[in-house]
């Protein structure tokens, strides 16, 4: 009896979705499940589907493959910690991180809807990581179009400015320098000339250099709402120049890496496809501070993220200004709930919920009933 169920669990769940066309978003089959077999299923073979070998969240949801990733690298971040006492702490904070996963079901489509989650709100955990820069770029993607609105003929230029790459013990110093040469270059008459809005964001990467395994690179991503004359006669700066104005606001003896780039609209393009371009630009802004990858690319016993967590404590990794000051908030202002629901969209469902656990022998979330919540009880 419990081998024919399983069997038509299956043939249900993997039958509709070999039926599902590819989903541009996830790059698989779409989410939607047959709203009323998953629910009956799920209602009724509890026991059996905890004990089956195909009772993964990912297995019923291909896009959510995402949770395992980011949760197998927090796992991987809190051994990390726990090689130092001093932040043992952060490492069972983390250990608790989205340690389960609560969904309703929407019933037009069947598509699983994050409901419950706990965050640790560890600035390195890959988890919270994630789930920020994605609650980020929403916030980008619901004020573009009344910005764009408000200034219709303005345009963006996505720009990078990096510095020489610090020892570790020394990044916070140097993140410091940063700041205040990029509050002088904004101060210039040249650039607030030309320049209405940014929008300035915080990235440290981990050189792949031998003899700089404890080094970091640091580096600042901006995009810069400019005038429409910007790109007319004297208006326009050219990379050099931009190059010059860092050097100079940062008092260095050296040229660093300056990259600076317009994101154009083309007139051969669809409106869809250029704001896909901008939309490009919020994604190379808004990603993770550290990858979760440089955390753990050498075998150092964790010392370099435990040097990066000291010397980045309290530090502010976002700003904005001009006509675009208010759109962002900083890290530790996105609610719980806001990275929950990480975009504006409201998905309806009923109070049932279905319960996912983090699995390490598996490093996969397995379906758990004993977290499910049914209408009678919620």
């Amino acid at each position: 009896m419990l081998y024919m169920v399983l069997n038509l669990f299956l043939e249900v769940i993997f039958g509709i979705m070999d039926r599902q066309k590819k989903s541009s978003y996830s790059g698989g089959y779409s989410t939607s499940i047959h709203y009323l077999s998953f629910m009956s299923l799920l209602y009724h073979c509890d026991d059996l589907l905890y004990n089956a070998e195909d009772t993964f969240l990912s297995d019923l949801a291909p896009h959510e493959i995402t949770w395992d990733q980011h949760r197998s690298s927090a796992e991987d971040i809190a051994v990390l910690y726990n090689k130092d006492i001093e932040f043992e702490k952060l490492a069972d904070r983390i250990n608790g991180c989205s340690g389960y996963l609560k969904f309703g079901v929407n019933p037009e489509g069947g598509a699983l809807v994050l409901k419950e989650v706990w965050f640790c709100r560890v600035r390195h955990c890959p988890v919270c990581q994630w789930r920020r820069s994605l609650r980020m770029r929403a916030l980008m993607y619901k004020n573009i179009e009344s910005v764009m609105n408000s200034y219709p003929s303005h345009r963006w230029i996505f720009l990078t400015l990096t510095v020489k790459n610090p020892h570790v013990t020394d990044l916070r110093s140097t993140l410091k320098e940063m700041n205040a040469g990029w509050q002088r270059l904004r101060q210039t008459k040249r650039f607030e000339s030309v320049v209405d809005g940014f929008l300035k964001a915080t990235e440290l990467t981990r050189p792949r250099y031998k003899g700089q395994e404890m080094h970091a690179h640091p580096h600042f991503h901006v995009m810069l709402l400019v005038k429409s004359t910007y790109f007319k006669g004297t208006s326009y700066i050219k990379q050099s120049e931009w190059t010059e104005m860092w050097i100079k606001a940062m008092r260095l003896d050296y040229y660093p890496q300056v990259d600076v780039r317009a994101v154009k609209p083309n007139k051969k393009k669809t409106a869809e496809q250029n704001q896909a371009a901008l939309h490009d630009a919020i994604l190379e802004t808004f990603k993770y501070s550290v990858k979760p990858a440089d955390m753990l690319l050498y075998d150092d016993q964790g010392a370099w993220l435990h040097e990066v967590t000291r010397q980045t404590h309290r530090m502010r990794f976002y700003s904005d200004g001009g006509v675009l000051k208010g759109i962002l908030k900083n890290e530790d202002e996105i609610s719980n709930e806001e990275m929950i629901s990480t975009t504006e969209e409201v998905v309806e469902t009923d109070e049932t919920r279905f319960g996912f656990s983090y699995l390490p022998s598996q490093r996969r979330y397995v379906y758990n009933p004993k977290f499910n919540v049914y209408p009678e009880t919620a």
